[in-house]
């Protein structure tokens, strides 16, 4: 157990764009994808489940598509692995409330107890938010909304009331994102959750590339951790190794391991040099 100094680190957005049928998610979240890489599609990849409609928006560029045969959870979380082993930037996950109302199903098909047939739904739907929550590249996710009510007591009687739109999601799914955005039927975008800081209490904007810039810059203004890493495997002498470590103490957790590894390997590779030095003669005892 460590105190240190908070600091923020380099990050991969995982966001979510909600809406309802016909709001533009899709063509809204290839947008922000554009921004994340410069333009760069083919470092795009859209995840689809809604019937090829990522392809009605092929002109934008020459992004990749993975179209889903199965909803299961294991399908997506397949779709992700293949776009990690092909290098996409951007993951687009068009949408992952099919995959919800599989496992909704499959619930229902399910004979015993209702209640603790959840203990076979709850365990697939973590796998997959913990895939798209640890995924390397971007994470853009689409959720479809419906119209949400609750029961309020008036004059006696109980009366429904509209009280927004809710995800059709499993509930509380919206704290696994960084940043929400809603998204209205003329394709309006408003946040109802941003850890960002760049769009909460924002009137409400349409979504551009410049949306997906915003983001890369807030993710890539925070230390590289990476690079870091990189910089202690360049490490040839115990000085020098001591001295970034004294520069990264916030991040000493996180890069113990490096550290460790290569002090071993210098003083590896010094006991190496000894031995010929002493074989070669030039070591006097």
């Amino acid at each position: 157990m460590e105190l240190r100094k908070s600091s923020r680190r380099q990050a991969r957005i995982k966001m979510a764009l909600q809406g309802p049928a016909g709001s533009g998610k899709t063509y809204s979240s290839l947008l922000i994808a554009k921004g994340l890489v410069n333009g760069e599609f083919e470092k795009v990849a859209v995840i689809d489940s809604e019937k090829g409609s990522s392809n009605l928006y092929a002109n934008l560029g020459n992004y990749n598509v993975v179209t889903l045969d199965s909803f299961s959870p294991e399908t997506y979380i397949q779709a992700i692995e293949l776009c990690e082993k092909e290098g996409m930037e951007v993951i687009i996950i068009d949408s992952i409330t099919h995959a919800w109302e599989f496992l909704l199903e499959y619930h229902g098909s399910l004979s015993g107890n209702s209640f603790t047939n959840w203990n076979k739904i709850t365990p697939r739907q973590r796998a997959f938010m913990d895939k798209i929550l640890s995924s390397k590249p971007h994470i853009i996710a689409t959720m479809r909304t419906k119209q949400d009510y609750v029961l309020n007591h008036k004059d006696g009687k109980y009366v429904p009331e509209k009280v927004g739109l809710k995800a059709v999601q499993r509930d509380g799914v919206e704290y696994e994102f960084t940043l929400i955005l809603d998204l209205d039927i003329k394709h309006y975008a408003t946040s109802s959750k941003d850890r960002t800081g760049l769009f909460m209490d924002r009137p409400e904007f349409k979504i551009t590339p410049g949306v997906g810039k915003q983001l890369y810059d807030w993710c890539y203004s925070g230390v590289d951790l990476e690079e870091m890493a990189e910089q202690i495997k360049n490490c040839t002498t115990q000085k020098q190794l001591n001295d970034l470590y004294a520069k990264s103490s916030n991040f000493k957790g996180e890069l113990n391991q490096e550290f460790v590894q290569q002090q071993d390997t210098i003083k590896n590779r010094n006991f190496i040099n000894l031995q010929n030095h002493s074989k070669n003669g030039t070591t006097s005892n």
